[in-house]
């Protein structure tokens, strides 16, 4: 069996094993299937940046340690060409296909963590799990400190203006046509 990424395989799975974590859980949290991140684990599919990405920032991996997990994924290489490890035939024989996909559904929040360092914030919404005292991250959102500064300028503004009771709008009264030709035989 092929298994060019064994040694990446092996640092994500021994890092989800020391944080206690099942493929379930792992999986669901980085929005992947079970049978994706078995065969990132085994070596025989590296993940793509995103996913990588969402698993560094999943099990809250040190900056060096990033780079190192980045480095064995190949993503370091100039000019953003990763280290392909198989076969020409195999290139030609793959299909690249890309979704993307549009949620329209209001995911309610118990409660918000927020991370800041260097590179921004990440805001991190939960839900209760059912369990007591854990949470579920149901979305994670990352931005600059200047999107931050603007979602709260314009969060505080968007509360501001709720709070502002407005009287329903209506119509004035039409008036009758023998009023009107009342004032028409005066004039």
């Amino acid at each position: 069996m092929n298994q060019p990424f064994q040694e990446l395989g092996g640092e994500l799975k021994s890092i989800r094993v020391k944080l206690c974590e099942s493929m379930t859980e792992v999986s669901g949290a980085v929005e992947i299937d079970t049978e994706a991140l078995e065969r990132i684990e085994s070596g025989e599919e590296r993940p793509s940046e995103d996913v990588l990405m969402l698993l560094i920032s999943h099990f809250d991996i040190a900056d060096d340690d990033a780079v190192e997990l980045w480095e064995l994924a190949g993503y370091d290489q100039p000019s953003g060409k990763a280290r392909d490890y198989r076969s020409d035939d195999d290139l030609q024989n793959r299909q690249v296909v890309m979704m993307m996909a549009l949620d329209t559904r209001i995911l309610y929040s118990d409660s918000a963590h927020i991370n800041a360092n260097k590179n921004g914030v990440v805001l991190n919404f939960l839900q209760n799990s059912g369990t007591p005292n854990q949470q579920v991250p149901i979305a994670r959102i990352g931005m600059s400190y200047t999107q931050a500064h603007e979602l709260l300028r314009v969060l505080h503004q968007t509360l501001d203006q709720a709070k502002v009771v407005h009287a329903p709008k209506a119509l004035p009264t039409p008036k009758s046509k023998a009023s009107k030709s009342k004032k028409t035989n005066r004039d």
